[in-house]
């Protein structure tokens, strides 16, 4: 996907994050499992920072919060890539909602490394790298509930 701006990327960005919220939050919402309905709300709130991030870069710039972000490298168990691509339906089982969760992350992140690509400036690139991390920490969390899960049914 080509953008010709940082503007047009910001903008997709920022519409992509409106897109998580709105679905950890239903998820958050429809789910009986126990604990999942606020790891699930946890999660739309964390994209909900992300889409403020962006907004506030998009207005105002680098901010001093996002030049003293530390970044650091997120392993990836790469869980994802050896699950199918799935759509929600209600009543999914536990593990199905993990494997559909931990791989929007992986698209998130792909998404995100594709923009940090395409920016030139050390701005863009200073956001794209954190959204980059926050989405590993994200994918790497969901990834490893999904292990532990298996790991209970003795898969």
């Amino acid at each position: 996907m080509k953008f010709d701006s940082l503007e047009a990327i910001v903008n997709f960005a920022i519409e992509k994050e409106k897109e998580a919220i709105e679905f950890y939050s239903s998820l958050s919402k429809e789910e009986a499992f126990s604990g999942t309905k606020e790891m699930f709300a946890d999660f739309a709130k964390e994209e909900d920072k992300h889409e403020k991030m962006l907004q506030e870069f998009r207005t105002k710039g680098l901010t001093q919060s996002m030049k003293d972000y530390k970044l650091k490298w997120i392993k990836d168990i790469k869980r994802s890539d050896y699950v199918v691509d799935l759509e929600y339906r209600k009543g999914m089982a536990y593990n199905e909602i993990l494997m559909l969760a931990m791989k929007r992350e992986e698209k998130a992140l792909k998404l995100y490394n594709d923009f940090l690509k395409q920016t030139e400036t050390p701005e863009g690139q200073k956001v794209f790298k954190m959204l980059c991390q926050e989405e590993a920490k994200h994918k790497l969390a969901l990834e490893t509930m999904y292990d532990d899960y298996m790991a209970k049914m003795g898969d």
